[in-house]
């Protein structure tokens, strides 16, 4: 398997039906993506490719790289497509490509613990310095609509009684704490933001991000799923480093595509939304449901044992304001997500 295979045909079909009626009114327009050769960006890329071809949209993009070449290398299916090209520059000081864009999603800063807990000022100053470039390149582009993609890392811990945490919680990261820096940026940039599409007269759109599995996916990072599903196809076991106690919850990136692309064309300016799934379980739950899904009886090893006077950690969204206001819903369940990442590993 390369890197960069191409989505699922199945999946890519996924997306557009449930995006069919959005793209008509981006028709011949042109769109700006940072982030773009990363998770959220392959997928959007892919979905954008595949509407473009299959509405006859006339729509291009650029998408902004450190490294063209090593992407083209990457995904010569998509560096090879005359409807996107590919700026290289960094995400503080790119230069800006010429011309006018109606549509922006801005979705770099990798979120990265390692990152955050060896260099937070190199994080924080990566996320502010970008998104404010990336604004200023939005009033130069005369952009109309601009989705910045943020996390769910805004809000802080998670109170142990909260099962479902909302769009309007006023809780924060403690800018005094270790680890802190990420979530702080994205306050930060989402406030930038909300500032400058104010000033300058455009929409601008907050996604939260949660956490997410499918093809691309990293599976050598932080992401527990990511380290699951490494660990079974290597024929295990599965390590659970902690005690397996804390919850979480998994939407499938075809599903995502379709969020960020509804929130980008029909959320309100000025509001935020949370991506994501509702149906948590707990880490220990998920390595036993990836295992399962790989099947041939793959062990796991929880590496502490739980504290029954402490309460469980939780990380999972409320996604009642997604699914009211835009319709939006968990249309692929977690079991599926999980076998369908696998196949594409498998089977490119």
């Amino acid at each position: 398997m390369t890197p960069g295979s191409p989505l699922p045909p199945e999946d890519l079909e996924h997306v557009l039906a449930h995006t069919r009626a959005l793209w008509p009114e981006a028709r011949g327009s042109r769109l700006f993506i940072t982030g773009g050769t990363g998770f959220f960006g392959m997928w959007l890329l892919e979905s954008f490719a595949h509407a473009n071809d299959t509405l006859r949209l006339g729509m291009t993009a650029v998408v902004l790289t450190r490294d063209a070449a090593a992407f083209a290398r990457k995904a010569p299916h998509l560096a090879a497509r005359a409807d996107l090209a590919f700026l290289q520059g960094e995400i503080r000081d790119f230069t800006f490509p010429p011309g006018q864009f109606a549509y922006v999603i801005h979705a770099a800063t990798e979120a990265s613990v390692k990152l955050n807990e060896e260099a937070p000022q190199e994080m924080l100053d990566t996320i502010v310095a970008g998104t404010r470039r990336v604004l200023e390149f939005s009033a130069q582009a005369g952009v109309k609509q601009l989705l910045f993609t943020s996390s769910g890392a805004v809000y802080g811990p998670q109170p142990s009684a909260l099962t479902h945490i909302p769009e309007d919680y006023s809780g924060a990261t403690g800018s005094l704490l270790p680890g802190s820096a990420y979530g702080e940026g994205k306050r930060v940039a989402e406030q930038l933001c909300l500032e400058h599409a104010r000033q300058h007269g455009y929409e601008v759109k907050i996604a939260r991000g949660f956490a997410f599995v499918g093809p691309h996916l990293p599976l050598d990072t932080h992401f527990a799923v990511g380290n699951f599903i490494r660990d079974a196809r290597r024929g295990g076991p599965i390590r659970i480093k902690g005690d397996g106690t804390p919850h979480r919850s998994y939407l499938y990136a075809a599903d995502l595509a379709v969020w960020l692309w509804t929130i980008l064309f029909r959320g309100p300016s000025g509001r935020a939304y949370n991506v994501g799934s509702g149906a948590d379980l707990t880490i220990a739950a998920l390595a036993n449901l990836v295992a399962a899904t790989m099947g041939g009886g793959c062990e796991v090893i929880v590496g502490q044992a739980p504290v029954a006077s402490r309460a469980a950690s939780r990380y999972v969204p409320d996604v009642q304001r997604a699914k009211k206001e835009l319709g939006l819903a968990v249309a692929i369940d977690l079991p599926t997500a999980l076998a369908r990442t696998l196949c594409w590993l498998d089977h490119p």
